[in-house]
């Protein structure tokens, strides 16, 4: 699944079963207006805090409407901040410890704005986008979280 929105400040947006990459996002988002860009980058990490066997990968899944719920986010935060440019892109499928899962990108005229609206995109897309994970530990538990 991917989709891309060239016009207005949302640039880029996609649930996508292949390697992300920071490149693309990063120039997404360029803008000469933007005096301000962040970049958050999520990434599989070897631990779980509730888990006390290491993850050795996980799976997300995402529902159908994830790309319609991930752009009703990207809409709420352009109208509620100053966004010169927005990109967020999402993995699915199976991951390894390391691998890029999430990425999301704002420019806005001034630097804090870009982090205060950078953390709404990825802390709603989160909670909001249609998006879950299973993840394996090296003593053979699995665990679904966000389901």
């Amino acid at each position: 699944m991917t989709s891309t929105a060239p016009t207005g400040p949302i640039r880029l947006l996609a649930v996508r079963d292949t390697p992300l990459s920071l490149d693309e996002v990063f120039a997404a988002v360029g803008d000469d207006a933007a005096g301000g860009t962040t970049l958050f980058v999520g990434t599989v990490r070897d631990h779980d805090g509730g888990s006390r066997a290491a993850v050795t990968g996980l799976a997300y899944t995402a529902h159908p409407s994830a790309e319609d719920a991930l752009r009703q986010v990207a809409e709420k935060v352009a109208a509620d901040f100053p966004v010169t440019a927005l990109a967020a892109v999402h993995r699915v499928g199976e991951l390894r410890v390391g691998d890029l899962a999430v990425i999301v990108a704002v420019s806005c005229p001034h630097r804090g704005e870009a982090f205060a609206a950078s953390r709404r995109l990825i802390d709603d897309l989160k909670s909001q986008v249609p998006i879950w994970k299973r993840q394996v530990f090296a003593d053979g538990t699995e665990e679904w979280v966000g389901v």
